[in-house]
Formats: C-alpha cells, sequence, structure tokens
C-alpha cells in the first residue's frame, strides 16, 4: 500500500458509522498492596486490601475502544449487560470513548460479564496478576433476549458503514452471538451488500456465513478439524482456511501472531508482516486490536 492511499483510508475514519455486537465485558483490575494485608475478624484469612482500580470495557469492549482511539466518528455497541454496578460501570467507559450505549439491552437475569484482576504490587513497584475471579453468565441466553437483538440488529444495519461481530462466550448459546443471531447476520449481509460484516469467535469462528472472519491459525484449523490437536503451521491453516472461505462465501484473514496475518481473497494468499517490537510486550486484546484495525 502506498502511503497516500493509507492516507486516503485514515481521513475517511471520522465518517464512519460502526456497530459492534457482541459480548461486552467489564475488566475490573483492583490493585493490591500485600504489606497491607491483615487478617479478617470473621474468618482469620488475609484480607488483601485493594488501594487502587482501573475499570475498562473488555472483550467486544476492546474493539470498540480500538475504533475510538483510531478516530472512528460513530460507533454503537450492540449487545446484553446487567442491571448491576458492573453494567453501570461499563457503560461509563464505553461513554467516555464514544461509544453510544443506545443499543445495548438491559436485563435484570443476566449478569454484566466481569473480568476481576487483582494485581499484586511487587517491591519494585511492578504488579503482577493474581487469581482471576470471572463474573459470566451460566445458562443460555432467553429467546426473548434473542429476539431483541435481532431487532436491535435490524435497525442498526441500515445505518451504519460496518457491523463487527465478537463472540466472547465459548458455551453455545450462552452470549449474544448464539445460533439464531449468526442466522441473522447472514441473512442482514446479504441483504445490505454495501456494509462490510466482519465476524470474530473464540470457539465458533466456523460457523458464520457471508462475512469475512479473523480466525488465528489454532482456530482456522480446529474449525475444520474440531478434535484435531498439536500445532497449526502456516500451510495447514492456508489449507483449512480456504475451506472456511468456501463456507463463508467471503475473504478471510488468518493471524500468525508474531509471523503476520495472512489474507485470502478467494483465489489467491497473500502474508503481511508484523511491525516488530521489543519485550517486553503485553498480548492481551491482540486479536481485538487486529479486528479493529
Amino acid at each position: 500500500m502506498r502511503s497516500e492511499r493509507l492516507d486516503q483510508l485514515l481521513d475517511t475514519f471520522a465518517s464512519l458509522r460502526i456497530a459492534v455486537v457482541g459480548d461486552f465485558f467489564l475488566d475490573k483490575y483492583l490493585v493490591v498492596d500485600p504489606s497491607l494485608g491483615e487478617p479478617s475478624i470473621e474468618t482469620g484469612l488475609e484480607a488483601h486490601q485493594v488501594v487502587g482500580k482501573r475499570l475498562s470495557p473488555g472483550a467486544a469492549g476492546t474493539v470498540t475502544s480500538n475504533l475510538s482511539a483510531l478516530g472512528v466518528g460513530t460507533i454503537h455497541a450492540v449487545g446484553i449487560i446487567g442491571q448491576d454496578g458492573e453494567g453501570y460501570d461499563l457503560k461509563h467507559g464505553l461513554r467516555e470513548r464514544r461509544v453510544t450505549t443506545d443499543y445495548l439491552l438491559e436485563s435484570a437475569d443476566r449478569f454484566t460479564p466481569t473480568y476481576t484482576k487483582p494485581m499484586a504490587i511487587q517491591p519494585d513497584g511492578s504488579e503482577i496478576e493474581m487469581n482471576r475471579q470471572d463474573i459470566k453468565n451460566r445458562s443460555a441466553t432467553p429467546p426473548e433476549l434473542e429476539a431483541s437483538v435481532i431487532e436491535t440488529l435490524r435497525s442498526v444495519a441500515r445505518d451504519v458503514d460496518g457491523v463487527i461481530v465478537l463472540d466472547q462466550v465459548t458455551d453455545r448459546n450462552f452470549g449474544v452471538a448464539t445460533d439464531r443471531v449468526r442466522e441473522e447476520i447472514a441473512s442482514l449481509a446479504s441483504q445490505y451488500p454495501d456494509v462490510v460484516f466482519f465476524g470474530d469467535a473464540r470457539a465458533l469462528i466456523g460457523e458464520f456465513r457471508n462475512i469475512l472472519i479473523k480466525p488465528n491459525q489454532f482456530e482456522a484449523v480446529r474449525a475444520i478439524l474440531p478434535d484435531y490437536e498439536g500445532n497449526a503451521p502456516p500451510d495447514f491453516a492456508r489449507e483449512c482456511g480456504e475451506e472456511l472461505a468456501r463456507r463463508t462465501g467471503k475473504p478471510l484473514f488468518v493471524t500468525l501472531g508474531q509471523d503476520g496475518i495472512l489474507v485470502y481473497d478467494g483465489s489467491e494468499w497473500t502474508r503481511v508482516p508484523t511491525i516488530r517490537v521489543s519485550p517486553p510486550i503485553d498480548i492481551v486484546g491482540a486479536g481485538d486490536s487486529t479486528t479493529a484495525g
């Protein structure tokens, strides 16, 4: 790509309208000072003392944060959260990043998914993560909430340039991108050919249809061979990626970590290298950042 073309693309970001549909999590970091630990009077167990908090949108919220950082003009969050404190904090974080939350459905019967990450301060001032505490919904998404998400998608798809689907939940039908929602997304992608539909999923990347997808090399192989274990070399990932592209009817991207991205347009592969940076490197959210890009 020539620099002039890149500048041209970057200049259009402010006018873009993008909807992100999927699982919005709250990332809650609790900074713990071990030197302040004290025994609980009731249990005798050590009570960890929190001296700081960092809250930010996670999962699909990481995608919207990156879109905001890229200067995208209008960003809609479409998903399901609970009527709880975590939901309040999540919506506050999204709004701080210029994300509209009008299409976030609130349910008293669902949790706002939350990754709680206690971080212990080390003598040198650095932090290490302690045991994480996850808040997730442990039951299937109710049909009435699925219907509300589908109705919202039908409304939003008419007024955006792109729709990004982020399926963070690995249990089938426990998150936002349920089987019914995926079917609707495939239908909408056919109805609105000028809208870019793009999907990413931790477990069910191979079940999208009619849209662009972005598996990593391991996800690409497991989408075709669910019981496969072991390494997924690039050549094998290419072979599986071609089968995925036949199923989706669209080009796809296969990420290779530090080795870059493979792009398949339906007939040819192009390998895009990464820009190497020196460690230490935190890879958390790398896939979501790639999705936003």
